[in-house]
């Protein structure tokens, strides 16, 4: 279940053949990204188990399952600006209960990140993964 931006992403890495230019995309992605409110980079935003700095903050418009998700992010680091655009093409957009139903694993898979990314960046997109579906969770309840 991936939104017509994540599919957009995902057909531009099935025509980009080189990884370099996969991950120059992916930075670019991220400087299309706005930048966060200072004011918002506060420790309630903040992303434990990433190795650079990463916030974010989550959207939710109406209430229970049927509430729609949004959120900003922003990090310290190019790369991570990018993969942070592109969790925001897969989950921006769906209900709250759609977020928990995105196999978000299956579809990063589709763009062969784990295979490129170091562990520790891994870790960190997992993180992020996990706040955006709690937060999509406690929404939902």
């Amino acid at each position: 279940m991936a939104s017509p931006a994540f599919e957009d992403i995902a057909e531009t890495f099935a025509f980009l053949d080189d990884w370099e230019d996969r991950y120059r995309h992916v930075i670019e992605l991220g400087r299309e990204m706005a930048p966060l409110d200072p004011a918002v980079k506060v420790p309630a935003t903040k992303v434990d188990g990433c190795a650079s700095q990463v916030w974010i903050l989550p959207r939710i418009e109406g209430q229970g399952p049927g509430a729609s998700f949004d959120f900003q992010g922003e990090s310290d680091a190019m790369i991570v600006n990018g993969l942070i655009a592109v969790l925001h093409a897969l989950y921006s957009g769906l209900t709250v209960d759609e977020v928990g139903r995105v196999d978000a694993p299956a579809e990063l898979g589709r763009l062969g990140l784990h295979d490129h990314l170091s562990s520790q960046r891994s870790n960190g997109l997992r993180a992020m993964v996990e706040r955006i579906r709690k937060v999509a969770a406690e929404a939902a309840a």
